[in-house]
């Protein structure tokens, strides 16, 4: 029976994928991936042979039809991204949409996601969040800040080492620098870190420690007082 498998990648520490993933991944017809030469140190470790096909942000509107073509035919379809879970922040949105569109059964398996481990570790409060992934880099950046700042929910965003600083000066600009903080870094890696504050303690850190790694920023919601 033909089905997309939504299949979560670890984030850090290998050892973080189900049995069921690996299982499925051996087991799939087509394995679509993010980054092959990111999924293939994976498959290595797992012993997985299977031929993987790129499908990233540059090509997934140019040939998504050509897999659900293949869905359609009756093969089996697993898509990864280079860590986490697809569609968050990465590539998958648009297959899955197609996909339903076009009556095929989707599964997303349960797995790593680098926001919860981030969320949870924060301390802040957890029950109610809003996730915001990445900001845009130029175009409507001021515009979502300025959205947000009165948000009273914790908010979560993703940053890259090269931007992490600038957008800590922001967040102290439109949140204000006493705002609480948390920011997280190679989750479940070697050099895992998790610094936790003020906004203008974490800038003052990273201004003196340069940024390395993929970063999850947690950030404490409005409170009127």
């Amino acid at each position: 029976m033909s089905k997309l498998y939504i299949i979560p990648t670890p984030i850090g520490n290998l050892k973080d994928i189900t049995f069921r993933a690996l299982s499925i991944l051996k087991e799939a017809d087509i394995i679509l991936a993010e980054d092959t030469r990111v999924t293939k140190k994976l498959f290595k470790h797992y012993d997985i042979n299977k031929k993987l096909i790129s499908f990233h942000t540059h090509n997934e509107h140019k040939i998504v039809q050509t897999y659900i073509n293949k869905l359609l035919s009756g093969l089996s379809v697993a898509l990864v991204s280079d860590a986490g879970t697809p569609s968050i922040s990465d590539p998958g949105f648009l297959i899955v949409r197609e996909s339903i569109l076009n009556n095929i059964n989707v599964q997303c398996l349960p797995g790593p996601t680098a926001f919860v481990p981030a969320l949870v570790n924060s301390g802040l409060p957890s029950d109610r969040f809003i996730f915001e992934g990445f900001l845009p880099f130029k175009k409507g950046r001021k515009k979502r800040l300025e959205s947000l700042v009165k948000e009273t929910r914790t908010i979560i965003f993703y940053e890259s080492p090269h931007r992490l600083v600038k957008t800590l000066e922001q967040f102290c600009v439109f949140f204000g620098e006493d705002r609480k903080a948390s920011v997280s870094r190679e989750i479940s890696k070697i050099f895992e870190e998790t610094k936790r504050g003020e906004l203008k303690d974490m800038l003052l850190y990273f201004k003196e420690k340069k940024p390395k790694g993929e970063f999850t920023i947690i950030i404490e919601g409005y409170n009127k007082k």
